[in-house]
């Protein structure tokens, strides 16, 4: 239901801003997307599992905040962020 290591280490070293970089808001959106595909793919098959789906919800609103903050930080660095991630807005 989680990801692994490995996974975290290679999100981690995909969209770090430099070396060593593990709690940019770039790195942070981008495992934060990780955990949610994960779980959306978990709520279609247990469907009624609705402790997770509440934080699957906080797993979206803190991405959400961390997104607005690039936003107001740096706007270039967020149109690029969500366009390597795919995410819609």
């Amino acid at each position: 239901m989680s990801i692994t290591a490995e996974e975290k280490t290679k999100v981690m070293k995909d969209f770090a801003t430099k070396e060593g970089d593990t709690g940019s808001p770039e790195v942070q959106v981008a495992i934060l997307t990780n955990r949610i595909t994960t779980l959306t793919e978990h709520f279609k098959t247990h469907k009624k599992d609705n402790h997770g789906r509440r934080g699957l919800l906080k797993m979206v609103a803190r991405r959400r905040k961390l997104l607005d903050y690039l936003k107001s930080k740096d706007e270039g660095r967020y149109q690029d962020l969500i366009g390597r991630l795919g995410i819609r807005r």
